[in-house]
């Protein structure tokens, strides 16, 4: 890590304290049409984006580039409304730099969730899966680079990136919800283009039951530091040769938000557990 990212972390953690002076230790970065989960926040303090150096603003709908800090059924929380994506021109450090800053303002726990398409039948749209796994298949890694020994080693181990205790936990949540909850292996691709038929048949021979376009990049950088990982995938469209109709950007944003409102009872259970 360069002395200048360094110092534009420190900055951004600065900015933050000074409108948030007591971060939470639990944060959720919200995935393609989930932004409606930040209301159910209250006495919340919004620090949009572009106020905190390090923090991108997405050029994606259905991202709206805030930091919201509020109390979720008697539990404070930090919740990233909207994250920014290698295919949108980003660089590894760019995806770094707001995961760090968490970690500096003492996140412990990191809740990833995201829109993503199914691989499986029994994955169709509106299905709420727990990520079990990865696959890092773009190649994609924020950890490129000079390594800052402050926030982990040079080489971090992936033995175990999403937490047995937060995946038994969300289990436990979704139970207590009444959300039926799969589970499945999540592939990274860079995008920003759908899959093709082709490609869809040749991930599912991997090993994955999930394909998405980000997640992955943000549990390196968690991990990395020491940050806990659960990640989150709500199917909002099967992928490409499962289905007759073509894909859109827009049938994913209208699935995530029906399905976010059962996504939001399981959070309720799974943070009053932490």
């Amino acid at each position: 890590m360069t002395q200048e990212t360094s110092a534009l972390i420190a900055s951004g953690v600065a900015a933050v304290q000074a409108r948030i002076p007591d971060f939470p230790k639990t944060a959720i970065v919200l995935g393609s049409g989930l932004g409606g989960f930040a209301k159910g926040l209250s006495d919340a303090t919004t620090v949009p984006f572009g106020d905190i150096p390090g923090f991108s603003r997405s050029t994606v709908v259905g991202h709206s580039g805030n930091l919201i800090v509020g109390t979720l059924d008697g539990k404070r929380i930090a919740v990233m409304q909207g994250r920014i994506h290698a295919y949108e021109g980003h660089g590894g450090a760019a995806i770094a730099t707001p995961i760090r800053i968490l970690k500096r303002l003492g996140v412990e726990t990191l809740v990833l969730t995201n829109a993503a398409g199914g691989l499986r039948t029994d994955l169709g749209p509106g299905s709420i899966v727990m990520i079990e796994d990865h696959i890092n298949f773009a190649q994609f890694n924020p950890l490129i680079g000079p390594n800052d020994d402050s926030f982990g080693p040079r080489f971090p181990d992936m033995s175990a990136p999403y937490d047995s205790d937060l995946r038994a936990k969300l289990e436990t949540a979704a139970a207590a919800a009444g959300v039926p909850l799969k589970k499945g292996v999540y592939i990274f691709v860079l995008g920003p283009n759908f899959e093709t038929a082709a490609e869809i048949r040749m991930f599912a021979k991997l090993g994955a039951d999930l394909v998405g376009m980000s997640t992955v990049p943000e549990c390196l950088v968690a991990r990395h530091a020491g940050i806990k990982v659960a990640g989150i995938s709500i199917v909002t469209n099967y992928g490409t040769g499962l289905a007759p109709s073509a894909q859109s950007h827009e049938e994913t944003l209208a699935i995530a938000a029906q399905a976010g409102q059962q996504l939001e009872q399981l959070l309720r259970k799974f943070v009053r557990s932490l």
